[in-house]
């Protein structure tokens, strides 16, 4: 076994939209389990938008990755060393390994992974948090009911795909948002949408709610929120009464300034956006999913069966090579992946 390993670190705090100087390579001793715990080889990292607000020291419901600090992230890994009676060598597990090629971690933190249930790399994804979030908000939040609309954005992402799929399960209209053609395409030919509309394709919100209106002629029931910016500000005035809103993210505001030039000259006020949701008596739910992992053996019963059978499609987009995780990272806060970014470590 070799005795260092390697790692990526926070080197500084990005201002607006993260570059290669805030990252580092690093090579370090390998570290050693003790009592209780196992030492991992990492096999395959998820990236997630969530990823850039850890970069900020801003108040949030997480703290913040420490200046010289591993990037926080959740992985796949093969246990090669263990202290513990749970885990054994040449057991996968998932956990928060960070952006690293090993690492140590209590086996009570570490889930142990079934390959009946697809490849390892469906826990980063599909079955993972990402597609946990988007079934628990859309079936606790959005309480879909068959024959009503919902729009979500981002729908070729891991997050929005589910949402999407879920449903159209239960017989809702389902209209996405994503950037691209080639990605309206996915999410109509792989994912079922009803259809799906090209962001970039509008320059306005305005202009975009036009063809809201046109793929949406009954209005919008329920709206995925992860994204925030042009979509909000295009899908709130369309949203029926009683709609409901559930909130996992916003990614559009996720760097200064991100909402991209003319954008926030439009852009609804608080006064506006509080009086759409009081005459329209809308449910609006934040939602941290790590919050509501006591329902994560439920969400694994009802899709994993699905994601086997086909009825639940996923793509997974991997890059190779942990000292490309910051390019693969940057690339998918602006859309670039196709799928769920994953980097293939191992």
């Amino acid at each position: 076994m070799t005795d260092q390993m390697q790692r990526i670190v926070l080197a500084s705090r990005p201002e607006g939209s993260p570059t290669d100087e805030n990252f580092r390579l690093e090579t370090v001793d390998m570290p050693t389990p003790g009592e209780g715990e196992v030492l991992v080889k990492v096999l395959y990292l998820s990236l997630d938008p969530y990823m850039r607000g850890r970069m900020d020291d801003a108040k949030s419901y997480a703290a913040p990755v420490p200046v010289g600090g591993t990037m926080e992230g959740g992985a796949v890994g093969e246990v090669i060393a263990s202290n513990s009676d749970s885990l054994k060598p040449g057991d996968t597990v998932f956990g928060m390994f960070g952006w690293a090629s090993h690492a140590v971690q209590p086996a009570k933190l570490l889930r142990k992974l079934d390959p009946a249930q697809g490849p390892v790399t469906a826990a980063l994804g599909v079955l993972g948090m990402p597609g946990f979030t988007g079934w628990f908000g859309l079936m606790e939040h959005g309480r879909p009911k068959k024959g009503e609309t919902l729009v979500v954005a981002a729908a070729t992402g891991p997050v929005g795909s589910m949402v999407g799929q879920i449903a159209r399960l239960h017989g809702l209209r389902v209209v996405g948002i994503a950037g691209g053609p080639e990605k309206c395409a996915m999410a109509k030919e792989v994912y079922g949408f009803d259809d799906c509309l090209d962001h970039r394709a509008y320059e306005t919100a305005s202009d975009l709610r036009k063809a809201l209106k046109s793929a949406c002629p009954d209005g919008i029931d329920i709206y995925f929120e992860n994204v925030g910016g042009k979509v909000l500000d295009a899908v709130l005035p369309m949203m029926n009464p009683h709609g409901r809103i559930p909130i996992c993210g916003m990614i559009a505001w996720y760097d200064a300034g991100g909402l991209g030039a003319g954008a926030a000259s439009e852009s609804l006020t608080g006064p506006r956006i509080w009086r759409s949701i009081l005459v329209n008596f809308l449910s609006v739910n934040g939602f941290i999913i790590s919050n509501h992992f006591d329902r994560y053996p439920e969400f694994l019963k009802e899709v994993a069966p699905r994601v086997a059978k086909g009825e639940v499609a996923f793509v997974e987009d991997i890059a190779e090579g942990l000292e490309n995780a910051p390019a693969a990272f940057f690339s998918m806060l602006k859309g670039g992946n196709k799928g769920k970014q994953i980097v293939k470590i191992a």
